[in-house]
């Protein structure tokens, strides 16, 4: 529930939310998807581990994993001080657009979240 989604033509950035990266805290590891993998909505394709804790990251769309974001090997902390740009996980190839349909919007997310 706390994945972000950005579409440019039939590819989707994906990340988690600020909201997200606040309630874990410093974020020290992230494992992330493999180029080529095959991802399911609402199926598991990472992880983000904090002094915290370890949270699980969830696909909101169905596709192929084109890219991922290799800076956060070296820095996680990309994922705190920027997590709805910089921190982006991984670009996944459209296989069912029409997913994107379900997802809420930023207006949404932010009641979702304020409940």
């Amino acid at each position: 529930d706390h994945e972000w989604v950005k579409v440019e033509g039939e590819v989707a950035t994906v990340g988690i939310t600020d909201h997200a990266q606040e309630q874990l805290g410093d974020v020290v590891f992230v494992d992330l998807p493999e180029v080529g993998a095959v991802v399911k909505k609402d199926d598991t394709m990472g992880a983000v581990e904090s002094v915290k804790a370890a949270s699980d990251v969830y696909a909101p769309v169905s596709g192929e994993v084109t890219d991922v974001n290799g800076a956060l090997n070296d820095e996680p902390a990309l994922i705190n001080s920027s997590a709805e740009s910089d921190g982006w996980m991984c670009k996944v190839k459209l296989s069912k657009p029409d997913e994107l349909d379900g997802l809420m919007d930023a207006d949404a997310y932010k009641k979702f979240c304020d409940e």
